[in-house]
């Protein structure tokens, strides 16, 4: 691994943790920041790495679906 992956691998360590930081003290918009330079640089790395925030995803999906539901409204 050179030494540019290393550090790609390291800045997307530290998106991943800076997102989970902000959403848990109700930042959504930086944890949106976050998410996205983690998406980003895991592009870049082209490595495929399993979203982190993908179960964040699918409970938002679920959610939608449900309120759609409930509302009569389709999503």
């Amino acid at each position: 691994m050179s030494t540019t992956e290393v550090d790609l691998n390291l800045q997307l360590n530290e998106a991943e943790d800076k997102a989970w930081k902000a959403l848990s003290q109700y930042k959504f918009m930086m944890f949106g920041y976050w998410a996205a330079i983690w998406v980003h640089l895991n592009k870049l790395i082209g490595q495929s790495r399993r979203n982190p925030f993908g179960p964040l995803v699918t409970l938002a999906q679920e959610h939608q679906e449900e309120v759609g539901n409930h509302h009569g409204k389709s999503v």
